[in-house]
């Protein structure tokens, strides 16, 4: 019998918290992976970039590198808007050169931040720091050069793997019985898993379909949307039950201008998932299944 050759992807970024999911779930959705790092593919090196598609060959790529240290950014623009913008873009140019779709994240510090409803794809952008306007750049980058490129921009993300809101809380909570937390930016917690799996359902939907053409910006987000305080207790009330912390630690809310940080953060990260629901039938990441098991978050 003749086998089918299972469709590659080109994964970058993959010592990320998506692009480790991304890797570890890509060969389970039925394609052949090339996961690359930083030490394996610089993308901000054109050459690297071209090189790698011509020798690997890829069905399509999913960019998950980026530069994500928001408040360092307002300090090292040069460098945040190297891999956010311009690897970006080296990256569709291969894309479109191989004649093949880029999937492309990004995040919602893309919007202004303000108001209370849900952020839609076509809204109005305007960056509130060096890190979102680096990432709207690299999203305008990939598309113009790329036809076949799908920008997802997602909000809070967190996993097992890497630095994230969930093991900073849990790290503090070992010593602090009562912690402040911002309790003005609201948002839809999302699990990189989910990302992940979203991407890959993406991907699978856009290979086996000849005449797709939805190309363009989808928002991907979890649900409920709560503020960073409400987050927190449902972290600690979760490792309380778990027997992480001994106890559930206190919560005080603050608001941001409590919390003063380089780089201003959105009060409103909250994004409309109609178009991804309604294009390919994603639904919202669960955050709150995601924390039923805080063992892979715990402090050692």
């Amino acid at each position: 019998m003749e086998s089918i050759a299972m469709p590659k992807v080109l994964i970058t970024g993959a010592g990320g918290q998506v692009g480790y999911k991304l890797t570890a779930l890509a060969g389970k959705s039925g394609f052949s992976v090339f996961a690359a790092g930083h030490a394996d593919l610089d993308i901000t090196d054109r050459s690297q970039v071209n090189s790698a598609v011509a020798r690997e060959l890829p069905d399509v790529i999913i960019n998950a590198a980026a530069y994500t240290a928001v408040d360092r950014a307002e300090s090292d623009r040069e460098a945040a808007y190297e891999l956010n913008c311009r690897g970006a873009g080296f990256l569709a140019e291969a894309a479109h050169k191989a004649r093949i779709p880029l999937l492309h994240i990004s995040t919602d510090y893309v919007y202004p931040g303000k108001g209370t409803e849900p952020e839609k794809e076509d809204d109005p952008t305007a960056p509130s720091n060096v890190y979102g306007q680096t990432k709207l750049d690299g999203e305008k980058a990939a598309l113009d050069a790329c036809e076949r490129t799908i920008v997802m921009r997602t909000a809070w993300v967190f996993c097992e793997h890497g630095n994230n809101f969930i093991k900073t809380m849990l790290r503090l909570g070992k010593t602090h019985p009562e912690l402040r937390v911002v309790d003005d930016q609201i948002g839809g917690p999302t699990y990189a898993g989910d990302i992940a799996e979203s991407l890959l359902r993406m991907a699978s939907s856009v290979l086996g379909c000849s005449d797709f053409t939805e190309y363009g910006i989808y928002n991907y987000c979890g649900s409920p949307f709560v503020s960073w305080r409400e987050f927190a207790e449902a972290i600690f009330s979760g490792a309380a039950e778990q027997g992480i912390l001994k106890e559930k630690v206190r919560v005080t809310p603050i608001p941001s201008s409590a919390y003063p940080t380089p780089a201003v953060r959105p009060l409103n990260s909250r994004l409309s998932m109609e178009k991804i629901g309604r294009v390919f039938g994603i639904s919202p990441s669960d955050w709150k299944a995601a924390l039923r098991d805080l063992s892979g978050y715990a402090p050692s």
